[in-house]
C-alpha cells in the first residue's frame, strides 16, 4: 500500500504537486472508451461536473470556492493591503457622452459628474505611486472592475504602470471588465456577499464616489461594519459633499436617534484627490505614532 501511494505522487521542483494527479485524472477520464456508463453525467469527476456544482445543495461549496480563489491568488501576488474605490458605473470620462442618461436632466447631471472620473483617476495614480514604493504589495487599488468610476480607478493605476484589482460581478446585463484591470487580478463573482468581503478584507482606506444603489449598498455595508466594530476603523472618504448631503441626511439620522451622534464622524467628505490622500497619510502617521508610544 505504501509503495502504491508513493508511486502515485507527482513532484514539481522537488515538491509534491497535487495538481498533477488531478490533471492526470481528467486526462484519463477523457480517454475512457465511450459507453453508456462512461457517457452518463454520473460518471463525471465531481469537480469538473458543472451540473453537479451548480445544484442548490452545493451552494456552500460555491461560496467557499469564491472566497478561496481570490484569497489565494491575491496572496500568491503578495498583496497585503488595498485602497478601495466604490462609485457609479454611469459616470462618463470628461468629454464623453453620458451613455446611461435616459433624459436631458440625467445627461446634464452625469456629464457634470465627469469631474469625479478625473478625480478618481488622479487619486488612483497617487495611491499607486505609493504602492510602487512598497513593491506593489500595499495600497493596491481595487475597484468593481466595470465602467465609470471603476474604470477611472484602474486607469489611474495603469497610468503609472501599477497593477490594480477588478472584482466584477455577474449581472443580468453582463458587465465586462474594463481594459485597465490587471488581467491576472481580474476576478468575477456570482455572490455579492463574497465580493464585498474581498473588497474589505485588505482595505487600508475606502473611498466612495457618487453612484447608485450598488454604491449606496457598499457604503452602508462598510460604515455598518465599522460602526459595529466588525471591521477595523480605516478612512472612509466620500467624494462630493454636496451630492452626498443632498441624497442622504446623515445629521438627521443622528438627530432622530437612530445612530449615535459620533457615528457621523466615521465619514469624511472631500472634493479632490489631494484631500483624500492627505486624510489617509495623516491617519496612518497618527496610527504609527500611537503604536510607537504604546511600545515605548
Amino acid at each position: 500500500m505504501a509503495r502504491l501511494k508513493k508511486k502515485n505522487l507527482r513532484r514539481k521542483d522537488g515538491v509534491w504537486d497535487p495538481l498533477a494527479d488531478s490533471a492526470q485524472d481528467k486526462h484519463r477520464a477523457s480517454v475512457v472508451p465511450q459507453t453508456p456508463q462512461s457517457a452518463h453525467p454520473a460518471y463525471r469527476l465531481a469537480y469538473v461536473d458543472d451540473d453537479f456544482l451548480c445544484r442548490e445543495e452545493l451552494r456552500p461549496v460555491r461560496l467557499q470556492l469564491e472566497l478561496l480563489k481570490v484569497e489565494m491568488m491575491l496572496a500568491e501576488h503578495g498583496i497585503k493591503s488595498t485602497i478601495v474605490m466604490f462609485g457609479g458605473a454611469r459616470i462618463p470620462a470628461p468629454g464623453q457622452d453620458a451613455w446611461a442618461a435616459r433624459n436631458e436632466t440625467q445627461r446634464v447631471n452625469l456629464e457634470a459628474a465627469s469631474i469625479y472620473y478625473e478625480e478618481a483617476r488622479k487619486f488612483a495614480r497617487m495611491c499607486s505611486e505609493k504602492s510602487a514604493e512598497l513593491g506593489f504589495k500595499e495600497y493596491v487599488v481595487v475597484t468593481g472592475g466595470g465602467p465609470g468610476v471603476m474604470e477611472a480607478g484602474n486607469r489611474g493605476a495603469a497610468d503609472v504602470g501599477a497593477p490594480s484589482i477588478g472584482l466584477n460581478i455577474v449581472l443580468p446585463h453582463e458587465q465586462a471588465p474594463n481594459p485597465y484591470v490587471t488581467p491576472e487580478l481580474s476576478f468575477n463573482f456570482h455572490y455579492f456577499a463574497i465580493r464585498k468581503m474581498h473588497f474589505l478584507l485588505r482595505a487600508k482606506a475606502v473611498t466612495v464616489f457618487p453612484g447608485g444603489f450598488g454604491t449606496l449598498d457598499e457604503l452602508f455595508e462598510t460604515v455598518t461594519l465599522m460602526q459595529t466594530g466588525r471591521m477595523a476603523l480605516v478612512p472612509l472618504i466620500l467624494f462630493g459633499k454636496e451630492f452626498w448631503h443632498k441624497i442622504i441626511d446623515f445629521d438627521a439620522l443622528a438627530a432622530f436617534g437612530t445612530i449615535a451622534p459620533g457615528d457621523v464622524e466615521l465619514l469624511e467628505f472631500v472634493e479632490t484627490a489631494e484631500e483624500a490622500w492627505d486624510i489617509i497619510v495623516k491617519f496612518y502617521e497618527k496610527l504609527e505614532a500611537e503604536h510607537a508610544v504604546a511600545e515605548a
